[in-house]
Protein backbone atom coordinates (compact mmCIF):
# COMPACT_ATOMS: atom_id res chain seq x y z
CA UNK A 1 0.00 0.00 0.00
CA UNK A 2 1.19 3.52 -1.10
CA UNK A 3 -0.01 6.10 2.09
CA UNK A 4 -0.04 9.56 -0.11
CA UNK A 5 -0.30 12.66 2.35
CA UNK A 6 -2.51 15.67 0.78
CA UNK A 7 -2.58 19.69 0.78
CA UNK A 8 -3.95 18.86 4.58
CA UNK A 9 -1.83 16.78 5.79
CA UNK A 10 -3.74 15.02 8.50
CA UNK A 11 -5.70 13.51 5.26
CA UNK A 12 -4.51 10.84 3.46
CA UNK A 13 -5.18 8.95 0.04
CA UNK A 14 -3.87 5.53 0.09
CA UNK A 15 -3.14 3.22 -2.93
CA UNK A 16 -3.28 -0.45 -2.60
CA UNK A 17 -1.49 -2.42 -4.82
CA UNK A 18 -3.40 -4.38 -7.16
CA UNK A 19 -2.73 -7.89 -8.16
CA UNK A 20 -4.47 -8.65 -11.89
CA UNK A 21 -4.44 -11.05 -14.41
CA UNK A 22 -7.38 -12.62 -17.04
CA UNK A 23 -8.62 -14.03 -14.27
CA UNK A 24 -9.09 -10.80 -12.55
CA UNK A 25 -7.79 -9.32 -9.65
CA UNK A 26 -6.73 -9.33 -6.05
CA UNK A 27 -6.35 -6.61 -3.38
CA UNK A 28 -5.97 -5.93 0.43
CA UNK A 29 -7.99 -2.79 0.93
CA UNK A 30 -7.05 -2.45 4.64
CA UNK A 31 -4.39 -3.30 6.73
CA UNK A 32 -4.41 -2.09 10.45
CA UNK A 33 -0.45 -2.49 10.64
CA UNK A 34 0.75 -0.47 7.66
CA UNK A 35 -2.57 2.35 8.67
CA UNK A 36 -1.30 2.71 12.56
CA UNK A 37 3.00 3.12 11.28
CA UNK A 38 1.87 5.52 8.83
CA UNK A 39 -0.18 7.49 11.22
CA UNK A 40 1.86 7.41 13.87
CA UNK A 41 -1.25 6.57 16.17
CA UNK A 42 -3.72 3.54 16.32
CA UNK A 43 -7.08 3.70 14.87
CA UNK A 44 -9.70 1.40 15.97
CA UNK A 45 -11.97 0.94 13.60
CA UNK A 46 -15.57 -0.40 15.14
CA UNK A 47 -18.30 -0.35 12.42
CA UNK A 48 -18.43 -0.98 8.25
CA UNK A 49 -21.32 1.12 6.39
CA UNK A 50 -22.32 1.20 2.74
CA UNK A 51 -24.63 2.90 0.78
CA UNK A 52 -26.01 2.62 -3.09
CA UNK A 53 -26.26 5.80 -5.23
CA UNK A 54 -27.49 6.98 -7.81
CA UNK A 55 -25.98 9.91 -10.17
CA UNK A 56 -25.92 13.39 -8.66
CA UNK A 57 -26.82 11.97 -5.40
CA UNK A 58 -24.64 14.42 -2.59
CA UNK A 59 -24.53 12.85 1.10
CA UNK A 60 -22.83 15.48 3.40
CA UNK A 61 -21.38 17.52 4.88
CA UNK A 62 -21.33 14.96 8.52
CA UNK A 63 -19.42 14.77 11.22
CA UNK A 64 -19.71 13.55 14.90
CA UNK A 65 -19.21 15.67 17.85
CA UNK A 66 -16.94 14.29 20.67
CA UNK A 67 -17.15 11.90 22.87
CA UNK A 68 -19.03 10.52 19.43
CA UNK A 69 -16.06 11.83 16.65
CA UNK A 70 -15.45 9.73 14.16
CA UNK A 71 -12.67 8.83 11.88
CA UNK A 72 -13.24 7.48 8.32
CA UNK A 73 -11.40 4.86 5.94
CA UNK A 74 -13.80 5.46 2.70
CA UNK A 75 -13.74 3.34 -0.63
CA UNK A 76 -15.60 2.84 -3.69
CA UNK A 77 -16.72 -0.69 -4.88
CA UNK A 78 -18.45 0.46 -8.14
CA UNK A 79 -19.08 3.63 -9.54
CA UNK A 80 -17.04 6.42 -8.85
CA UNK A 81 -17.89 9.43 -6.35
CA UNK A 82 -15.85 13.00 -6.03
CA UNK A 83 -14.95 12.48 -1.78
CA UNK A 84 -14.76 15.48 0.54
CA UNK A 85 -12.75 16.17 3.60
CA UNK A 86 -13.44 19.70 5.65
CA UNK A 87 -11.07 20.93 7.99
CA UNK A 88 -13.62 21.71 11.22
CA UNK A 89 -10.40 22.51 13.67
CA UNK A 90 -10.71 25.73 14.76
CA UNK A 91 -7.08 27.27 14.87
CA UNK A 92 -5.97 25.25 12.10
CA UNK A 93 -3.47 26.84 9.41
CA UNK A 94 -6.18 24.54 7.35
CA UNK A 95 -9.46 25.47 8.64
CA UNK A 96 -12.38 25.75 6.67
CA UNK A 97 -10.16 24.32 3.94
CA UNK A 98 -11.07 21.20 2.18
CA UNK A 99 -9.32 18.18 -0.47
CA UNK A 100 -11.37 16.37 -2.58
CA UNK A 101 -10.34 13.00 -4.40
CA UNK A 102 -12.18 11.48 -7.21
CA UNK A 103 -12.80 7.75 -5.73
CA UNK A 104 -13.31 4.91 -8.37
CA UNK A 105 -13.83 1.35 -8.60
CA UNK A 106 -11.12 1.52 -11.31
CA UNK A 107 -8.88 3.79 -9.63
CA UNK A 108 -9.49 1.44 -6.34
CA UNK A 109 -7.80 4.84 -4.28
CA UNK A 110 -9.55 5.18 -0.44
CA UNK A 111 -9.25 8.32 1.59
CA UNK A 112 -8.22 8.37 5.44
CA UNK A 113 -10.52 11.19 7.59
CA UNK A 114 -9.48 11.86 10.96
CA UNK A 115 -12.13 13.02 13.78
CA UNK A 116 -11.91 17.14 13.44
CA UNK A 117 -12.86 17.11 9.42
CA UNK A 118 -16.72 16.90 8.28
CA UNK A 119 -16.81 14.76 5.37
CA UNK A 120 -19.00 14.48 2.23
CA UNK A 121 -19.09 12.84 -1.19
CA UNK A 122 -20.99 13.25 -4.82
CA UNK A 123 -21.84 10.27 -6.83
CA UNK A 124 -20.26 10.47 -10.74
CA UNK A 125 -21.84 7.44 -11.68
CA UNK A 126 -25.00 5.33 -11.59
CA UNK A 127 -25.08 2.23 -9.03
CA UNK A 128 -22.43 3.67 -7.25
CA UNK A 129 -21.55 1.29 -4.25
CA UNK A 130 -19.82 3.47 -1.41
CA UNK A 131 -18.11 1.57 1.48
CA UNK A 132 -16.73 3.41 4.77
CA UNK A 133 -15.02 1.79 8.15
CA UNK A 134 -15.52 4.38 11.53
CA UNK A 135 -13.98 3.65 14.60
CA UNK A 136 -17.01 5.24 16.74
CA UNK A 137 -20.25 4.29 16.53
CA UNK A 138 -23.25 6.80 15.27
CA UNK A 139 -24.80 9.05 18.03
CA UNK A 140 -28.07 10.56 16.69
CA UNK A 141 -27.00 13.35 19.23
CA UNK A 142 -23.78 13.94 18.30
CA UNK A 143 -24.88 14.14 14.50
CA UNK A 144 -24.17 17.26 12.87
CA UNK A 145 -23.27 18.82 9.40
CA UNK A 146 -22.14 21.23 7.08
CA UNK A 147 -23.76 23.62 3.78
CA UNK A 148 -22.39 21.48 0.79
CA UNK A 149 -22.47 25.39 -0.67
CA UNK A 150 -21.19 27.42 1.93
CA UNK A 151 -19.22 30.06 0.33
CA UNK A 152 -16.35 29.75 2.80
CA UNK A 153 -15.60 25.95 2.11
CA UNK A 154 -16.29 27.06 -1.91
CA UNK A 155 -16.19 22.81 -2.96
CA UNK A 156 -16.19 22.63 -6.69
CA UNK A 157 -18.63 19.13 -6.87
CA UNK A 158 -18.20 18.93 -10.15
CA UNK A 159 -21.88 18.68 -11.33
CA UNK A 160 -24.48 21.69 -12.03
CA UNK A 161 -26.33 22.38 -8.81
CA UNK A 162 -29.69 21.17 -10.40
CA UNK A 163 -28.24 17.83 -11.24
CA UNK A 164 -27.44 17.43 -7.15
CA UNK A 165 -29.89 15.23 -5.42
CA UNK A 166 -30.09 15.82 -1.45
CA UNK A 167 -31.85 14.50 1.95
CA UNK A 168 -33.77 17.28 3.50
CA UNK A 169 -31.56 17.09 6.25
CA UNK A 170 -28.48 18.23 3.67
CA UNK A 171 -30.32 20.89 2.28
CA UNK A 172 -30.75 22.43 5.59
CA UNK A 173 -27.52 22.25 7.07
CA UNK A 174 -25.87 25.01 8.83
CA UNK A 175 -22.70 26.93 7.02
CA UNK A 176 -19.04 27.06 8.57
CA UNK A 177 -19.70 30.79 10.10
CA UNK A 178 -23.11 29.63 11.73
CA UNK A 179 -21.58 26.46 13.61
CA UNK A 180 -20.68 27.28 17.01
CA UNK A 181 -16.64 26.16 17.66
CA UNK A 182 -16.84 22.11 17.05
CA UNK A 183 -13.33 21.16 17.13
CA UNK A 184 -10.09 22.72 18.45
CA UNK A 185 -6.25 22.15 16.57
CA UNK A 186 -4.03 20.43 18.74
CA UNK A 187 -6.21 18.49 21.19
CA UNK A 188 -6.14 14.90 20.52
CA UNK A 189 -9.65 13.56 20.52
CA UNK A 190 -8.23 9.77 20.34
CA UNK A 191 -7.67 9.77 23.98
Amino acid sequence: MKFIKTKILDIVIIEPVVHGDERGYFVETFRQDLLDEFLGFKVKFCQDNESKSCKGVLRGLHFQLPPFAQSKLVRVIKGAVLDVAVDIRVGSPTFGKHVTVKLSEQNKKQLFIPRGFAHGFVVLEDDTIFSYKVDNFYSKECDRGLAFDDDKTNIDWLLDKNELKLSDKDQNQPTLKQTPALFEYGVDYYV
